[in-house]
């Protein structure tokens, strides 16, 4: 039980550390992302300025010449060059942003971990160790009741909590002793659709985040559009549209995963819960007799 309390502590913590985390990192993506457009726009008036500055004093006939030429090669030189260095990484970073990278590798990180220890709680010598039934069954045989109730009490599995529980009730009647063991079962099987339960919730706000960021790369693209004085260049649109879409494919590649895990460990526990009950209740059915007795 100590090992259950901790984790449950370690589970709630995790997620109510996670909640602040996503919602300032939201906040500030949403508040402190600047379009790349407004970057390249402020850029274009000092390069025009350092021209007239440079040509100052010179032959008309020269400026035009000497100045119309160079730029559109070394413009289109950074074209073709900026798209081949990048990497998908880096491209994938730039268009998220801190924010939204922070957010989604905190999710990650989290889903990660909620994982591996669910997976561990839902293995069957957790729920249903056969080394505990068998030695169990022994003691029952030999009539050694007290011994046994202790080997229960001392497992920390659910078949040991249920079985514990029916025999601390059996001195009141066979009937009070399977009221007992279904209402231990109820609460082990609460606890462990509990911690599930955090799964489920990454699995549904991860994407709701992606869609966050749709919604405002999508915003900053339609802003550029009203704020250009004419058509704008794709390039101005890139970035905006980049990080509408990289955001809705991490908010589901993380998605996808979670919900799939979550219904997957929900029918195996199911499957072990339903396993642990029929075990008791055959464990505990030689003492069907007792209410009768003292009747």
């Amino acid at each position: 039980m100590r090992h259950r309390n901790r984790f449950d502590w370690f589970a709630a913590g995790l997620c109510w550390w996670l909640i602040p985390v996503v919602g300032l990192s939201v906040i500030a993506a949403v508040a402190f992302s600047s379009p790349a457009p407004a970057w390249a726009q402020d850029k274009a008036p000092a390069a025009d300025d350092k021209v007239a500055d440079v040509d100052e004093g010179a032959d008309d006939a020269l400026i035009v010449e000497e100045t119309s030429d160079p730029p559109p090669a070394a413009e289109t030189d950074a074209a073709d060059e900026t798209p081949q260095d990048k990497t998908l990484l880096e491209w994938l970073f730039q268009s998220l942003g801190i924010s939204y990278s922070v957010v989604f590798l905190t999710i990650s990180f989290t889903l990660v971990s909620l994982l591996v220890m669910n997976i561990l709680t839902a293995r069957r010598e957790a729920l249903v160790p056969m080394a505990l039934v068998e030695n169990f069954e022994n003691l029952l045989n030999e009539k050694e009741y007290q011994k046994a109730y202790e080997l229960a009490k001392s497992d920390e599995s659910m078949l040991g909590q249920v079985l514990s529980a029916g025999l601390a009730k059996l001195s009141q009647g066979y009937g009070q002793a399977i009221e007992a063991m279904q209402e231990t079962g109820e609460e082990e099987n609460m606890k462990l659709e509990h911690r599930l339960s955090y799964i489920a919730l990454i699995g549904t706000v991860s994407p709701m985040i992606g869609l966050l960021g749709t919604v405002q790369g999508m915003i900053g693209a339609f802003q550029v559009i009203a704020t250009s004085a004419t058509a704008p260049k794709p390039a101005e649109l890139a970035g905006n549209i980049s990080t509408a879409l990289f955001t809705t494919f991490v908010g589901l590649m993380i998605a996808i995963p979670a919900v799939a895990a979550h219904n997957i460990l929900r029918n195996r526990i199911a499957r072990l819960v339903l396993e642990v009950g029929i075990l008791s209740e055959d464990l505990m059915s030689r003492f069907s007799n007792v209410g009768a007795k003292k009747s």
